[in-house]
Formats: structure tokens, C-alpha cells, sequence
């Protein structure tokens, strides 16, 4: 039985509105968020050979009494953008959530000795910091114009220890994720008299399909596993625990920070 937490008995018009939400972090917010009354639109990019499973799930959810739609676009068009914002305008529906969980860049070093392996060029990072930091902004801008976020209202986005620490490969990444929690800085500062929160949630060491990507994610995961002091992973579903808990009312005093969610991984 779904709690209608967000929208009373369900007929509410509040929405959350998740980009790259197919998988991960992403996906996993979805379904704690509907399983507490929230409407959901998601953005995503999914592969044919993945969207028979994830449309199924979709489906689950929307048998809680919740309404899922979903845009299978590119987040980072501006014709999606448009889309998105129209539909919410149709609906006269409104947005007490955005989450930002794109993870598209460039995984390559820096420097190698090994003339085969392509190290990383300017247009790498622009591409990368386009697609995992200024997205955020333009959506959050476009729907401010539109006057679309309701008040006490939440921007949330996922950021990584990277962001402050070298990794093999990650350059591009770190670059992007340090830019990110720049802009949420600025936009929980400048938006607060929209009664509108910014906040990015620093997830440990999570093994999804994104992690996977990482070359010599195996290490990764080992280092993750001595360094947490309960001695687990982080998961998507802890992290989206967090994510259902800053859209509550008792958060609204919570601006312009990074919570670590990693079960105290970041303390060694």
C-alpha cells in the first residue's frame, strides 16, 4: 500500500521530476519517491535491449496509484527541455523536486607513456562538465522562468568523492562533479527567496553500471569495502533513503551543502 505522503489521497498535482533516471541512484530515488505519493517524470536514455525491464518497473510503480511518465530523450537537448516543460504546462502540474542524476563523460587519463590509450583533450572536459554539471542548471532555469517549482521546493543531485580527490581516469569527471556542487552553491543562495533548497548528496561508493565504467572499478569497490567503517557498499536504495528524506518539510532548513551518504566512508 503506497503512503500518499506528498500527494494527498493521491490526487495531488506535485510532481518530481528525475533526469537520468533509468538505473542506479537515479532509478532508486523513483521508486522510494513513489512509494511516498510523489508523481514522477523521468528523463532517461535507455538502450532497446534494457526498455522492455525498465518500462515493466514503471509499470509496477504505477500500479501504487502514482502517476510515471517518461521521456526516453536526450536530457541534454534543448528540445527536450522544451518537451518536458510543456508537459508540466498541459498539466497544470507542479515540481517539488528535481534530481539530477546524469552520468555521461569522458574516462580517460591525463597523461600515459602508452601512445594506444587516448588521453583526454579540452573538448573532454566542456563535454563532460556540459552533460554532469551545466545541464543541471539549464533545466533548473527553465522551470524557474516558467514559475513550475512549487514553494519549498528541492533541487538535489549526486556528487562523488572524486570531486575533491585525484582518481586514475576521473579528471573529466572530478572536474565536472567540482563544478556541480559550484552551482548548487550559487543556486541554493540565489534562489532562496523562491523558497527553493540546493543540495548535493555525496554517495560512497556505489556498484552500479556507471561504477562499472570506471577503469579498475574493481579496485575501487575493494578500497571502498576496507575504508567504510560498517565494512558494505554503499547502495542505491541508502541513497535514495536520503533523497525521500530532504523532500520531507523537516528539511527545508537544509541549503547549499554536500551530506556525505556513505555510512562514514569519507572518514578515512
Amino acid at each position: 500500500m503506497v503512503n500518499f505522503e506528498f500527494n494527498t489521497n493521491g490526487h495531488s498535482n506535485s510532481w518530481a521530476l528525475v533526469l537520468g533516471g533509468s538505473s542506479g541512484l537515479g532509478f532508486a530515488s523513483v521508486k522510494k519517491l513513489a512509494q511516498h505519493g510523489l508523481n514522477i517524470c523521468i528523463v532517461h536514455r535507455t538502450r532497446r535491449s534494457k526498455l522492455e525491464e525498465f518500462d515493466a518497473a514503471c509499470d509496477k510503480l504505477r500500479e501504487l496509484g502514482v502517476k510515471i511518465n517518461c521521456f526516453n530523450k536526450d536530457a541534454l537537448q534543448e528540445e527536450t527541455v522544451e518537451e518536458v516543460i510543456r508537459f508540466f504546462n498541459d498539466r497544470q502540474a507542479t515540481l517539488k523536486l528535481l534530481l539530477h542524476s546524469i552520468a555521461k563523460g569522458n574516462l580517460k587519463p591525463i597523461y600515459s607513456t602508452d601512445k594506444s590509450i587516448a588521453t583526454l583533450t579540452g573538448t573532454d572536459f566542456l563535454l563532460t562538465a556540459d552533460a554532469m554539471a551545466v545541464s543541471l542548471y539549464t533545466w533548473v532555469k527553465a522551470f524557474v522562468a516558467e514559475k513550475l517549482f512549487e514553494k519549498n521546493s528541492r533541487i538535489l543531485t549526486f556528487t562523488s568523492e572524486g570531486s575533491t580527490k585525484p582518481l586514475p581516469n576521473y579528471a573529466a569527471v572530478s572536474m565536472a562533479k567540482a563544478s556541480l556542487e559550484a552551482i548548487i552553491r550559487s543556486m541554493a543562495y540565489e534562489y532562496a527567496p523562491l523558497h527553493i533548497t540546493a543540495n548535493c548528496i555525496q554517495a560512497g561508493v556505489t556498484n552500479t553500471e556507471s561504477l562499472k565504467l570506471i577503469p579498475g572499478s574493481d579496485l575501487l569497490l575493494d578500497q571502498a569495502l576496507e575504508r567504510n567503517p560498517q565494512k558494505r557498499l554503499t547502495t542505491p536504495e541508502d541513497v535514495a533513503n536520503v533523497v525521500y528524506l530532504l523532500a520531507k518539510p523537516e528539511a527545508n532548513w537544509i541549503n547549499g551543502t554536500v551530506i556525505p551518504v556513505d555510512g562514514g566512508e569519507h572518514l578515512r
